[in-house]
């Protein structure tokens, strides 16, 4: 395990490098999840690429840091947390809240992306009211108040029936994320609003999202590949909202075709 402390906050995170020449990913996880989650698609992938796994602020083992957060926070601890590693170019994978991540940084340090995807996220995801009435929830009853509703949303029918051992561990990572850490996160969501500025990724950026996805539905992730000059779209089929999970196969196969085109 590896950890760094990055604006006053302790991260963890584990970067799998074999060759400073070789083309650097950086993978950013969604809400009430920890870099387990790459777990899958790590062994689809490329192993030619290094490849950057961090928990974000609140989340995982890192330090739950100063309340709130902004998503601008969290971009902070990126940027960072690639300084202190010596990583100067990468492609971005932003999954859900991840997304919103990567857009900020993109904004923020421009120089530092190569390509962005955008993984079942949206330049603007969800309502005031949806994210006030999560956090009201989280703070009054924990998280397992919630977590059967987001397990319907993460993965699809399919998924509940024929891997419910699986379901039963990432429900338990849900469940086990720090209260605080994920109610700040909501808060981050709820506040972030990139409509105005998402046009204006200028580098090649790769919309993704489940065909079953509950959390950001295809219609809205297409809306925002509609938004971005020349982005690509893709949808995964037999797919919830963590595709790294439900199709890491799949999903390896697009990335590949992207990172590498």
């Amino acid at each position: 395990m590896a950890f760094a402390n990055i604006n006053g906050t302790v991260l963890h995170h584990e970067y799998l490098t074999e060759d400073e020449n070789a083309p650097v990913l950086i993978l950013i996880n969604s809400l009430g999840t920890d870099f387990r989650i790459w777990l899958p698609l790590l062994d689809e992938l490329n192993s030619e690429w290094s490849i950057l796994l961090y928990d974000k602020r609140g989340h995982g083992l890192s330090e739950v840091g100063k309340l709130p957060y902004s998503i601008d926070d969290h971009a902070d601890d990126l940027i960072g947390l690639c300084r202190h590693l010596g990583i100067r170019k990468a492609t971005i994978y932003g999954l859900s809240v991840g997304g919103l991540i990567a857009q900020s940084v993109y904004l923020k340090k421009p120089e530092l992306v190569k390509k962005i995807v955008l993984s079942n996220t949206s330049h603007k995801i969800g309502t005031a009211e949806m994210w006030a009435d999560r956090i009201a929830a989280v703070e009054e009853h924990g998280i397992e108040s919630l977590a059967d509703s987001v397990m319907e949303r993460w993965f699809t029918k399919d998924f509940h029936q024929r891997r419910r051992t699986d379901l039963t561990g990432y429900r338990n990572m849900l469940v086990r994320q720090d209260r605080a850490g994920y109610a700040a996160t909501c808060g981050a969501i709820r506040d972030a609003d990139f409509t105005a500025s998402v046009s204006q990724i200028k580098v090649p950026v790769l919309c993704i999202v489940g065909d079953q996805d509950g959390s950001t539905p295809p219609d809205l992730v297409r809306a925002t590949a509609d938004m971005i000059p020349n982005a690509r779209f893709e949808i995964i089929e037999g797919c919830g909202h963590i595709p790294c999970v439900e199709q890491p196969a799949a999903l390896a196969d697009i990335l590949d075709d992207f990172i590498n085109a």
